[in-house]
């Protein structure tokens, strides 16, 4: 079997035991995770920009925040339908992306770290701004009859699963097969030797810059389906500590491998989760294992499966 072969049956194997999953979970855990794999297209979304391009941002979040808004102000204020309105959700990202990519990427390093955390912190202040609009730290909730595709009902649990898993799906069959053609192996060849890579004569600045509109494109959609799915729409979500989820979820899943931003987002959740069911400072253990964690498994959870026992992982 070809090492793509190999790859895409792992892909729609992942994406099979999840639709199992959505029957066979109480739920509960069908509602989380619902939640995660929504979480996880966001994190897949920041894997293209840090993970395989080698470009860390830390103002993600107002991609995500985007979609969110994009979707939620053209459904409450303009009666726009679900299925448009997430469009417009992605569009927005995906302009605000471009951008950003083109003052963004004038910077390396250090300064495209800041520069990033600049301008989230900018469309966060934004949001404040036009609290009359969006509502500010309060925000809002999409009523339960708009939240509708093709009448199919989003806020029933086993619908609100099946689409969440559709986004998931979707984000990452596009990455995968992004890492399979030759514009993805530039991506990795930017991220391990940029000058080595404009010497061999590709354009790094117009890949670079793919790579933040697709990676904020995505993003976006993962916001606005959350807006979508949970129905509610709020400037929380883009304050800077969900810039630093994705990339807490990424480097505990693997960085620059294509199932570690769920396998991340997933033990992030319920670490969280069931350390908070033990005491109030949940933090302190949250904190503890995610320490010991990067000290004895530097390359993530899948990043060390695949140096120690499956090199083939993607």
């Amino acid at each position: 079997m070809t090492s793509v072969r190999r790859e895409t049956a792992l892909h729609l194997g992942l994406i099979g035991v999840l639709f199992c999953l959505c029957f066979l979970l109480p739920a509960y855990h069908q509602g989380n995770l619902a939640r995660i794999m929504v979480l996880a297209t966001y994190a897949v979304g920041y894997n293209v920009l840090f993970g395989y391009t080698g470009l860390l941002s830390l103002g993600h979040a107002m991609f995500f925040a985007a979609g969110m808004y994009g979707l939620g102000l053209a459904m409450q204020y303009g009666g726009v339908p679900a299925l448009p309105a997430f469009v417009l959700g992605v569009l927005a990202a995906a302009v605000l992306a471009a951008v950003v990519a083109v003052l963004a990427l004038r910077t390396i390093g250090v300064a495209f770290m800041i520069v990033t955390l600049m301008f989230a912190q900018a469309a966060f202040l934004t949001i404040l701004h036009f609290g009359t609009w969006t509502r500010g730290d309060e925000g809002f909730v999409l009523p339960q009859d708009m939240r509708q595709i093709a009448g199919l009902d989003l806020t029933d649990p086993v619908t609100r699963y099946l689409a969440a898993l559709l986004l998931f799906a979707t984000a990452l069959l596009i990455t995968a097969r992004i890492l399979q053609v030759s514009f993805g192996h530039v991506l990795v060849a930017v991220r391990e030797n940029e000058e080595r890579t404009r010497m061999l004569g590709y354009d790094v600045f117009k890949h670079k810059f793919a790579a933040v509109v697709i990676s904020g494109a995505i993003s976006g959609a993962a916001g606005a389906g959350y807006a979508l799915l949970f129905g509610y729409v709020g400037a929380t979500f883009a304050a800077v500590h969900y810039s630093i989820f994705p990339l807490l979820w990424v480097l505990l899943g693997g960085a620059g491998t294509t199932i570690g931003p769920l396998v991340g987002a997933a033990f992030m959740f319920y670490l969280i989760d069931y350390s908070s069911g033990l005491t109030n400072a949940y933090m302190i253990i949250a904190g503890l294992v995610l320490v010991l964690l990067t000290l004895f498994a530097r390359t993530g959870i899948v990043g060390e499966i695949r140096r120690r026992w499956v090199p083939w992982l993607p």
